[in-house]
């Protein structure tokens, strides 16, 4: 027991220290949990797309992508011609989207091709690569806009009319674009979708001649309408109508699905094979054995989270945090799209590439390409994730918002947990909550402690390169270990070692 308390404290010893630097630096900041809490979700809204963007090329085994920053380019580029445009609203934030998404395929492809020129190398190459591209990013926005594609705007171009303005203020176009769509429209949106997807998936089966199981589409689409109906109801349909959720409430909503969910599971339990394929069907779930305990340690954690809810400091906590549904549903979209995507071929191609390319190739996969693909998805996924961050913020330093952003992502990924070789959803989202707390109360437990605020922001500048140069340095101590064990063979009695 002694061993194993040790391996898992030496394993997470990062994460400890970060918790004790974040309990320490919130109390002597003298801050009230009522401006660090808020604070902080608003920074897991911003950042935690684009932190989760890093964790397919580590899995590829590509490490830590500081390539990033060339998708946070690729969205600049197109935040900056939509603004030109004159587009506006979600609408607006879409086509940004849609134009952000083609040049960062195309910036990926040639990221990828470079990185399978220096395997064993790509974290490097990326920092360099990086400040290669910023070379290319200003001489387009310094002087490609304006004296090579003429762009008459005097709020966006200098007085010369040649190169871009340091600060573009977003507030007519997208600033909140994303953060204020409204539940009501998120449902609607999320009812079309499901009956676009039923009668796509319907035609393509029936185009290939294959069995269309008519029960479970049309017990699906009547769950999708009934879900819609409810909306129409007075209550609901205001409740709904809001943009931002409650803490408070999105914690009772989970609590709330927890038993109902669980409730299902039992009855589901309780029916005979055949009657339970019709519920499967209408709540889109895959038939498990029901596990008695798992429920209810679930039951039980539900009800004292909720229980939680009316210690009042707690609950003056939770009634001031206002989440931005339509931002969390895609963070939680893109943690659902990892775990499904590792569960796919591609995906398993991807780890067994990561593991080892020499197995991968003898199994016959297709290394180069995979590796290809893994850096398209991190460096498309990074441009959507500043294109979430910088519609939250509301201003686009044109500039410097892309600067640091692969060094704070990568920190925050490493400070969850998560390493050169492995990181998962669950890594980097602690990463983000530990890193951004701290962020939050150093530069005030600064001013508390020295008198300097300065002194707060010269310490979280350093905490984000040092963990950075820390996991880098553990990496490179353990892969010659690491290669010199595997190299190793017995031969006769005697160990020899590959040349």
């Amino acid at each position: 027991m002694n061993k194993k308390l040790r391996d898992v404290l030496f394993q997470n010893k990062v994460v400890i220290l970060f918790i004790f630097l974040c309990v320490g630096a919130t109390i002597a900041s003298k801050q009230p949990l009522t401006f660090v809490i808020p604070e902080l979700f608003t920074r897991i809204a911003r950042n935690s797309f684009i932190v989760l963007a890093l964790i397919i090329p580590v899995i590829a085994g590509m490490g830590l992508n500081f390539g990033i920053v060339i998708g946070a380019m690729a969205a600049q580029i197109a935040i900056f011609l939509t603004t030109y445009w004159g587009f506006t609203g979600i609408g607006g934030f879409m086509a940004t989207v849609a134009l952000a998404t083609p040049i960062s395929i195309f910036f990926g492809f040639l990221v990828g091709k470079l990185f399978n020129q220096m395997k064993g190398n790509e974290m490097i190459g990326g920092l360099v690569l990086g400040y290669f591209a910023e070379g290319i990013y200003q001489l387009i926005f310094l002087f490609i806009f304006g004296g090579v594609i003429a762009l008459n705007n005097p709020t966006l171009m200098i007085a010369t009319g040649v190169g871009v303005k340091n600060t573009i203020d977003l507030k007519d176009t997208v600033k909140y674009a994303l953060d204020t769509v409204p539940m009501l429209t998120i449902i609607e949106i999320g009812f079309y979708l499901v009956l676009i997807g039923l009668v796509c998936s319907t035609i393509f089966k029936l185009a290939k001649k294959q069995t269309v199981d008519w029960k479970k589409t049309i017990l699906s689409a009547a769950a999708a309408l009934v879900v819609y109906g409810l909306t129409y109801i007075g209550p609901v349909e205001q409740f709904l109508a809001k943009d931002r959720l409650m803490l408070l409430s999105a914690i009772e909503l989970g609590c709330l699905a927890t038993v109902i969910w669980q409730a299902l599971k039992f009855v589901r339990s309780k029916l005979s094979a055949g009657n339970a394929g019709a519920l499967d069907a209408a709540v889109g779930a895959v038939r498990k054995p029901f596990n008695g305990k798992r429920a209810l340690v679930n039951l039980g954690l539900a009800a004292v989270i909720y229980g939680l809810t009316y210690v009042p400091a707690l609950y003056k906590v939770l009634i001031v945090v206002q989440l931005p549904v339509m931002t969390y549903l895609c963070i939680g979209a893109l943690c659902c799209f990892n775990n499904i995507l590792m569960k796919t071929r591609l995906g398993q191609n991807m780890r067994t590439v990561g593991q080892s390319r020499t197995v991968a190739n003898a199994a016959g996969i297709n290394v180069d390409k995979t590796r290809i693909i893994a850096m398209i998805f991190s460096t498309v996924l990074a441009s959507w994730g500043q294109l979430i961050f910088l519609q939250n913020v509301g201003t686009l330093s044109t500039y410097g918002a892309h600067t640091q952003v692969g060094q704070f992502a990568i920190a925050a990924l490493l400070v969850g947990g998560a390493s050169v070789q492995k990181a998962t959803n669950k890594q980097a989202l602690l990463g983000i909550v530990l890193f951004h707390t701290l962020f939050i109360v150093s530069p005030l437990a600064g001013k508390e402690l020295f008198g300097d605020p300065v002194i707060g922001e010269y310490f979280r500048v350093f905490v984000s390169y040092g963990v950075i140069a820390m996991a880098l340095a553990m990496h490179a101590w353990k892969r010659p270990v690491k290669e010199k064990v595997e190299t190793e063979k017995p031969d006769d009695g005697k160990k020899v070692e590959a040349a």
